[in-house]
């Protein structure tokens, strides 16, 4: 089931990758890690610096994707976030949070998602 919920995970990662990049976002990095927690994708759009998080599943049963993201999870992105600000020193970009969920295949990009 691990080994399933990768694959899984990698999958969505690498669909919400090439949505991005179909609305000319740029990929910075993928799957960033530190002590903290992990960023599933750091992309760039003009001057402004987003971080995604991606949740995919295949049915709404357990609610929706986006719903997986509580505030827990928010401020370990944005600790991990400013970890990574300051260690590329991109403090001249202004920075966006934003979430994509991928439900039964279909994408829906939340912008200033928190």
């Amino acid at each position: 089931m691990k080994v399933f919920n990768k694959i899984k995970g990698f999958l969505g990662e690498e669909k919400a990758c090439q949505f991005l990049k179909k609305k000319r976002y740029k990929i910075v990095e993928r799957n960033f890690k530190n002590c903290i927690g992990e960023i599933d994708i750091i992309a760039r759009i003009k001057k402004t610096i987003v971080f995604v998080e991606v949740k995919a599943r295949e049915s709404d049963r357990f609610g929706l994707p986006c719903e997986a993201v509580g505030r827990f999870k928010q401020n370990k992105i944005r600790l991990v976030a400013q970890s990574y600000i300051k260690l590329k020193r991109l403090e001249k970009f202004e920075v966006r949070f934003d979430v994509i969920e991928i439900l039964d295949g279909k994408i829906n990009h939340i912008e200033n998602a928190f």
